[in-house]
């Protein structure tokens, strides 16, 4: 009966339900593992994240692919609310390890999605050596992020080889992905640095409302959205000509992701007014400090006391399109508290998570203009820094990244 009862409950997982219908419809609901792009990008922002980016510690090409397979299996078995393996927490022998961990038995698929990255180092090593014969194929956009003006990056919470992001209406369902694919990725890959995430800090659907910061900003107010096809096309999905590497990537994206501390204590001491000049937009609404409602544009003309009432630092006049030649990013990032510091402040902040088409034009000046001249850096601390390169949607038949081994 026990075994009975396991099956069944992974199998209730299978149906699909609409996201935005409750928290008891997105927990049933089920996204396909595979499309033309792969989930987790432009699907609705779930509640949420378990990241973690590897190193992999074998020399050999035919490991690495074998384990692509394998994570490609077992990542379509849970997104559907099944155990990672075939036989199941608790169906198999007592004298073997299960394939599957068994804290999800119960839990429905809760729209979990799995997505997968390649980092430059699975081209070339710290050594520049190329250890899966992959080094042509490397796309001239995929390096190590530069070291950003006031970065002050921890190499253990940063880069990768690879990277899986977990997103799911349930942190048991998320971190249940991460930990299987740990686990059958043990002697292949070692897990170089992981994160935690609540509470999305970005909405991709229109579906959804905009959520709030740990400063108590709503986040994410201009960000691209699953609807508006077009400007997929034209600022997030790599295109067929972008790089002549074989042309692998097409129909893929560049992931961005940077750890930013907040420093919550002093931020928290400072003037409303001061709050809403920083950002450029009110703490209730959203609304630009121009006027208007939320989704207003910023009317960054407009006369203040002694200037213009957008300052020249404000976030959101530093990080606007308009700023950039019209450069615009998917976010999907994470709020994460990972306890207290040694001062007893909290270890908080936001977990920056960008989908670009490329990030020498969709991140990377954006990044330094807000490093320079932005007045939230002095609250911010950036503690990580990863890009990976995220392959097309994984079709029937295949395995994740198969285009890139072809």
């Amino acid at each position: 009966m026990a075994a009975a009862g396991a099956a069944g409950a992974f199998a209730a997982g299978r149906a699909t339900a609409d996201p935005g219908a409750g928290p008891v419809a997105s927990r049933a609901a089920a996204y396909d593992f595979r499309g033309p792009h792969q989930a987790g990008i432009v699907t609705p922002a779930q509640d949420r994240l378990h990241f973690a980016a590897f190193d992999v510690t074998t020399d050999s090409r035919e490991e690495l692919v074998t384990l692509l397979q394998a994570w490609t299996v077992a990542a379509e078995r849970m997104t559907k609310g099944h155990g990672a393996g075939e036989i199941g927490p608790v169906e198999g022998s007592l004298d073997l390890p299960p394939d599957d961990t068994g804290e999800a038995i119960g839990l429905p698929a809760s729209g979990l999605t799995i997505t997968f990255g390649f980092g430059p180092g699975l081209f070339r090593d710290e050594q520049g050596r190329d250890r899966f014969g992959l080094a042509e194929r490397q796309p001239e956009a995929l390096q190590t992020l530069p070291h950003f003006p006031a970065d002050n990056l921890d190499p253990a919470r940063s880069y990768g080889d690879l990277c899986i992001q977990a997103c799911a209406d349930d942190p048991q369902v998320a971190v249940h992905a991460i930990r299987n694919l740990v686990r059958i990725g043990f002697g292949t890959v070692a897990v170089r640095w992981s994160q935690l995430g609540f509470g999305r800090t970005s909405s991709t659907s229109t579906s959804q409302d905009t959520p709030r910061n740990l400063f108590g900003f709503k986040d994410g107010t201009a960000n691209v959205k699953a609807e508006e096809g077009d400007v997929l096309e034209q600022h997030v999905w790599v295109g067929e000509g972008d790089d002549a590497r074989g042309g692998w990537l097409a129909g893929g994206s560049y992931l961005v992701t940077r750890r930013i501390n907040m420093t919550i204590e002093v931020w928290d001491r400072q003037p409303l007014g001061d709050q809403e000049a920083f950002v450029g937009r009110t703490k209730g609404s959203g609304a630009p400090l121009s006027g208007g409602e939320e989704f207003s544009s910023p009317d960054f003309e407009m006369p203040g006391r002694s200037g213009p009432i957008i300052a020249a630092d404000a976030h959101v006049r530093v990080v606007h399109p308009e700023q950039h030649g019209g450069a615009k990013m998917l976010r999907r990032g994470y709020n994460f508290v990972d306890g207290s510091d040694a001062l007893g402040g909290l270890n908080a902040g936001l977990f920056f998570i960008a989908y670009v088409r490329d990030p020498r034009t969709g991140f990377i000046p954006i990044q330094n203009a807000m490093a320079k001249s932005d007045a939230l850096m002095e609250y911010l601390k950036v503690t990580g820094s990863a890009l990976f390169a995220v392959p097309p949607g994984v079709q029937p038949g295949e395995w994740v990244g198969q285009s890139l081994f072809a």
